[in-house]
């Protein structure tokens, strides 16, 4: 373009180069670029920039890189990066290798994607939990241990592939199985009133910060005649499988009773809006002096001490494993990526700063969001408990 923004220029530059596989000639590469525009940082200072191939070599060679690491799409350019490391007056001379990108499934790392997922709009930001930037997965609460685990255990390699995201998930499940504290939050909040729990009294249990690592010490837990559960552990009508609450079955509650439900509370729709319980007061810590054995174990939290929270439920961003491979990568996003629940935890869990990560019992591991204040806690789900990738490798 003779009167455009933009306009190219080379120098001419013949050579030829011996190579173990025989001789290449290089032709007329461009080495420079001339652009009439105004650069972000430098302003109009000039006008004509270096192309990459030019500037590639010499920058590492200046700043001292000795093994330049490149993706396959940059093998044809080593040639005239080599020439040029040769024939200029460079301070060392680097190397360039070249390797297969990181391509994992249900996502996309092409930063030009990436950049239009945030301009129009389709995720919150660059910080955005469900994107693979640093900014994100630090959001998420993935921790830094956890992304040098994964890249230790995928290698390098010269042939392009696909890595299933589930093994990054197992990664970071295994590190966080280690590390994150348990504790108790219940995310679809159902009532439970125990009828014959003296009415104003509560108590103190006492729980496991981690029951693999008794080093981590117990919590005190309040408890008293107000819970809430799990909407998803009780069923009016359960399948033969089913051993959670239901009309007339006992359960236990995780450090504190076992309870039986013995009335279920439904409001106007129909839905099931609170279950009427009574609590066994000699099996407090979760045993049966009759030796007596119960099938479930559910995790629960006091409504009068329990703090509200806002927890969000992160899923692939995409739906497919291969975003665009049959059309536009767009048309692919996950409806279903993010889904916010009004949920209710611990009291202990109200004192946690952002970036902290603990367990939820039954549930995940969650990372308490930037998002987070004083009066409304935020957590973002980082992985969930159940592990795809390792029980896939079992089968």
């Amino acid at each position: 373009m003779r009167d455009g923004v933009f306009e190219e220029g080379s120098h001419v530059l013949r050579a030829k180069i011996d190579m173990a596989s025989g001789n290449i000639n290089l032709r007329d590469p461009v080495l420079y670029r001339i652009v009439h525009a105004s650069h972000p940082r430098t302003g109009d200072a000039w006008h004509i920039y270096p192309t990459y191939d030019f500037a590639h070599g010499q920058s590492d060679a200046i700043e001292g890189i000795t093994h330049s690491v490149c993706t396959l799409e940059f093998e044809d350019h080593r040639p005239l990066y080599d020439w040029l490391i040769d024939n200029l007056p460079t301070p060392s001379k680097p190397r360039q290798y070249e390797f297969s990108r990181l391509n994992l499934t249900h996502t996309v790392l092409s930063k030009r994607r990436l950049i239009q997922l945030v301009a129009e709009g389709h995720v919150s930001g660059w910080d955005d939990p469900r994107l693979p930037t640093i900014a994100g997965l630090r959001r998420r609460g993935i921790p830094a241990a956890a992304i040098r685990d994964f890249a230790g255990l995928i290698g390098l390699t010269k042939a392009g592939s696909t890595v299933d995201m589930a093994l990054f998930e197992h990664c970071t499940r295994d590190l966080l199985n280690i590390t994150a504290p348990r504790r108790m939050g219940v995310l679809r909040p159902l009532k439970v009133v125990i009828e014959n729990y003296p009415e104003g009294e509560s108590e103190m249990v006492e729980a496991q910060n981690h029951p693999q690592n008794p080093d981590m010490g117990t919590r005190q837990v309040p408890f008293g005649r107000e819970l809430y559960v799990e909407h998803d552990d009780f069923m009016e009508d359960p399948p033969r499988k089913f051993f959670r609450l239901a009309p007339g079955r006992e359960v236990r509650l995780r450090y504190a009773y076992f309870v039986t439900c013995q009335e279920v509370v439904k409001g106007d729709n129909g839905e099931v809006v609170e279950l009427r319980c009574t609590y066994d007061p000699k099996t407090k810590g979760g045993n049966a002096p009759d030796g007596r054995k119960v099938k479930a174990t559910l995790h629960w939290v006091s409504a009068e001490h329990g703090v509200p929270a806002e927890v969000r439920l992160y899923d692939h961003l995409f739906r497919c494993e291969h975003p665009g491979a049959e059309g536009d990568f767009l048309d692919d996003l996950n409806p279903s990526s993010l889904t916010v629940e009004s949920s209710i935890v611990e009291p202990v869990l109200g004192n946690l700063e952002p970036g902290a990560v603990v367990q939820f019992e039954r549930q995940g591991y969650f990372c308490v969001d930037a998002d987070t204040t004083v009066d409304a806690r935020v957590f973002n789900r980082t992985v969930a408990l159940r592990d795809s990738w390792s029980k896939a490798k079992k089968k």
